[in-house]
């Protein structure tokens, strides 16, 4: 499968106990098939303005919300490819436009201005909207978090996709993605984070396999989460302390 740069999809998240994650990914083994990559670790340095303004939106729920991330598979060192990535919500669909530059230049391009000469058309059009984003709201890099994941897709539809994220972590300093994936556990109690991504219904056997083992429905947003669970409550206990 190829890392596609232009998505449009519908996105849902669901919380798995260990138990409800090996009984599903055991029934699952014979709809769907991992991906190339088997089990490996994402990190994400999320980007946003100086008060937070792009996730405190998001966490209103908003009609449309919007988020940017450098996003590397593994450790980056200075010529890895990584992705810039646009994400936008509306109306519960999701919409995600993204760039592969190597980690270096990647940098240079979100903190020096150094812009590249895209020849792609759609690259330059996606370029185009990220020097929008960076320049409006003066975004800045503010959490990294990784976490490792695995994916699933259909043997009879490669854009209905399920995947599995443990260990999800964060730190909001060092946040140079080459010096590795290392964070604080951002939710404990979650064993297992289960998205699925689907462009319209679910299969009914999908459909079937949740309602059998009582899988339902959870909100989590793992920038979202972190912001609530830490940097609101730094700031609130910074701001007192000012007072």
């Amino acid at each position: 499968m190829k890392l596609k740069k232009m998505f449009q999809r519908k996105e849902k998240k669901y919380s798995l106990t260990s138990l409800q994650y090996e009984r599903l990914i055991l029934l699952l083994s014979e709809y769907m098939v991992e991906d190339q990559y088997g089990l490996h670790t994402i990190c994400s340095l999320y980007y946003d303005t100086k008060h937070y303004e792009l996730i405190r939106r998001s966490i209103e729920k908003p009609v449309y919300k919007e988020k940017f991330r450098i996003r590397s598979y593994g450790t980056p060192d200075d010529q890895q490819p990584v992705f810039l990535e646009i994400k936008k919500k509306t109306q519960g669909i999701v919409y995600k436009r993204r760039l592969d530059l190597p980690y270096k230049k990647a940098l240079e391009y979100m903190d020096e201005n150094s812009v590249p000469n895209f020849k792609n058309k759609i690259d330059q059009q996606i370029s185009n909207e990220i020097l929008w984003l960076k320049q409006r709201a003066a975004l800045e890099p503010k959490v990294l978090i990784a976490y490792d994941r695995r994916a699933l897709y259909s043997m009879t539809d490669e854009e209905f996709r399920v995947t599995f994220d443990f260990n999800i972590r964060f730190r909001e300093s060092d946040l140079d993605m080459s010096h590795g994936d290392y964070g604080t556990l951002i939710a404990p109690e979650i064993s297992v984070l289960m998205e699925v991504k689907a462009l319209g219904a679910y299969p009914v056997w999908f459909s079937h396999l949740l309602a059998d083992l009582q899988i339902y429905p959870s909100s989590f947003s793992k920038y979202a989460q972190v912001y609530q669970r830490y940097l609101f409550i730094k700031k609130e206990a910074e701001a007192k302390n000012v007072v």
